[in-house]
């Protein structure tokens, strides 16, 4: 996906539980972009494979998921056909789940993290909007393995 400067893209978020680290992460998606909520649900496998699922079918572009670790999450994201989703819990790991992965969620701790730092790594995972072309042969694996 090639977002242009003007362009909002439609990022779908969850989190299992509330607390001002995921306010924050909320508040930045929605004065950034578009802030949808697949899910209504705060059980994290259920609102996982929501987010994942509103990805691959391009309801979303992006899916964005909050649990107490940020692992469980990635894991039940990723049992979804054509979903890369990247835990990250710093800037420079969430532009490169892009950058070399091109990973379309983005997990976060909500426990672990302090709100400024889980808004780095969104924003980093964001602004990242090509995969690097050195890297596209790999990532065409990834896709090969998904079938």
């Amino acid at each position: 996906m090639e977002l242009g400067d003007e362009a909002m893209a439609r990022i779908g978020f969850a989190a299992d539980s509330e607390n001002e680290c995921v306010h924050a992460v909320r508040e930045f998606i929605r004065t950034e972009h578009e802030l949808v909520f697949p899910s209504e649900s705060t059980v994290w496998t259920d609102m996982s494979r929501t987010v994942a699922e509103s990805v691959v079918a391009g309801e979303i572009d992006y899916g964005v998921l909050m649990c107490w670790t940020g692992t469980g999450t990635a894991i039940a994201a990723n049992k979804v056909r054509g979903v890369r989703a990247a835990t990250a819990a710093d800037a420079w790991t969430a532009r490169g789940a892009r950058l070399w992965n091109d990973a379309n969620v983005l997990a976060l701790s909500l426990k672990r993290l302090a709100p400024d730092v889980a808004v780095e790594c969104v924003r980093a995972f964001l602004e990242q909007t090509e995969p690097d072309p050195e890297e596209l042969p790999v990532i065409q694996g990834l896709r090969d393995i998904d079938g």
